[in-house]
């Protein structure tokens, strides 16, 4: 299955490749980091020397226009659509390092979740449907 994520500010494509590309920033820290586009595959491509520690919260932006990606539904989630099988999902996706916690949302409302620490976000969740 070919999932494409698209920056849900200006629509521009983020995984030309195999991975979603993505600006991550911690404090003065700023590097490229990779994502694997399967929801639910918590695997991370960053440069050499560079780690997310877990427990750290990390800011990501689209690399296109430099837009935040971080949700209105929560501090600690971003958010990216996604499109597969001709229909635009929006994804939720935790941004604390070590955080298996994904949520992918129709434009009905939904949901289906993957990872060991969706409780801590499903009460967000609720409301997703009215956000779109």
């Amino acid at each position: 299955m070919r999932w494409s994520y698209s920056c849900p500010h200006c629509e521009s494509p983020l995984n030309p490749e195999d991975r979603v590309i993505l600006r991550a920033e911690q404090g003065e820290r700023r590097f490229m980091v990779g994502l694997h586009p399967q929801p639910g595959n918590y695997s991370v491509d960053l440069p050499p020397g560079e780690e997310m520690v877990p427990g750290t919260r990390w800011e990501f932006f689209c690399p296109v226009c430099d837009h935040s990606l971080v949700s209105e539904l929560s501090e600690d989630l971003s958010e990216l659509d996604l499109h597969s099988a001709g229909e635009t999902h929006r994804v939720y996706f935790s941004r604390v390092a070590g955080e298996e916690a994904t949520f992918v949302v129709s434009a009905e409302g939904m949901l289906k979740d993957y990872g060991i620490h969706t409780d801590r976000y499903l009460e967000h969740l609720v409301h997703a449907k009215y956000m779109r």
